[in-house]
């Protein structure tokens, strides 16, 4: 087994409230990362700013954390702990942009802790909306027509180029805040000025609206070994325009022929080992045009668990987070059993009728 031995402490982040009824989505990735973890004999030290969730319950994790998700209460961890490793990809964005911001501040490296489940890289392509756009197309993925806004002026020339309706998304904010579809030019002013303020870099990526397209996610896991296994397809039931965490979603995808689905899967793979060299979770979206044609565009990319994994654990059987804690201290997926089978290995997609 080549499970990291050097690790025997880890600290996991928490997501926090991000509105009422919301947090209990990383409620589930939290408490089964804790418990695989524990099943390893590593002391599990959780920090989680909300109160009203599982794993912040005192048989979870073997120090339990209620503080606010902020660096002095990472650095106050660990002044009375000895953490190893950090696992950042159980908590949302939220625990991802804690994470960046404690490795600029050089926390991590003076109090010697390894980020693991991820790399930094990872995290900035994939919020840095033209960096990612300057990777996917450089790997051949396609994408919406878009451009990058910094400024109010930049933003109103964008609009003129691409025209109405226009889709405008904040960088680095949580569960699509500040996000919006501008219709009609005259919103255009005060929802551009609100994107950029609610960015916390001030930038907002605007797109060409795909309105009444399809939209599909896919579930995936790598090992340190660069095997990827897609554990799950979801098909949202609402169309492009209205936003994923807003929308019902059933699994398996029912309305993709198998030929999109398997360029799909090709171009998940792709953009997953094009982020970054890290093992664990991650979760992609696509849109598919309506047509007999079914274009195919790359939304984004979250190298982390996501709301949708406790959807795919569930409707596949396979446990996603489980499994994604034990890549992350070194596990290779051809050495995991796959706990519901028992006789197969996490290597095997799940197959779903």
């Amino acid at each position: 087994m080549p499970r990291n031995e050097s690790i025997k402490s880890i600290l996991i982040i928490g997501s926090g409230p991000i509105v009422i009824g919301q947090a209990c989505e990383f409620d589930y990735s939290g408490s089964q990362a804790a418990r695989s973890l524990r099943e390893e004999g590593i002391e599990v030290t959780l920090i989680n700013s909300n109160p009203a969730t599982i794993m912040t319950d005192k048989v979870v994790a073997d120090n339990v954390y209620l503080e606010p998700l902020e660096p002095e209460s990472i650095v106050k961890i660990l002044q009375q702990h000895k953490i190893d490793a950090v696992l950042p990809t159980m908590g949302g964005q939220t625990a991802l942009n804690l994470c960046i911001k404690c490795d600029e501040m050089g926390i991590w490296e003076e109090h010697g802790v390894e980020i693991i489940g991820v790399d930094i890289n990872a995290i900035e392509i994939t919020e840095n909306r033209e960096a990612f756009r300057d990777l996917m197309t450089e790997i051949g993925v396609g994408m919406a027509p878009q451009n990058t806004a910094k400024s109010f002026l930049e933003g109103k020339e964008i609009a003129q180029d691409f025209g109405f309706p226009l889709c405008i998304r904040p960088s680095y904010t949580l569960g699509g805040s500040g996000a919006s579809i501008v219709y009609d030019p005259k919103e255009f002013d005060n929802l551009l000025e609100r994107g950029l303020q609610l960015s916390p870099i001030h930038e907002v990526m605007i797109d060409k609206a795909l309105l009444g397209w399809k939209e599909y996610e896919l579930e995936l896991l790598r090992d340190k070994n660069d095997n990827v296994v897609i554990i799950c397809s979801i098909e949202n039931f609402d169309p492009m325009g209205i936003h994923t965490g807003d929308s019902i979603t059933v699994a398996p995808a029912m309305t993709l022929s198998d030929t999109t689905f398997q360029k799909m899967r090709d171009m998940a793979i792709k953009m997953m080992r094009s982020i970054g060299n890290f093992a664990g979770g991650c979760n992609v979206q696509f849109a598919v045009s309506p047509d007999e044609k079914e274009d195919i565009i790359a939304i984004e990319i979250n190298p982390r668990v996501s709301r949708s994994s406790a959807l795919a654990s569930k409707a596949t059987g396979y446990p996603i987070a489980k499994i994604a804690s034990k890549l992350a201290i070194g596990y290779h997926l051809d050495e995991l059993s796959n706990q519901i089978t028992k006789k197969t290995w996490a290597l095997f997609e799940p197959t779903l009728d």
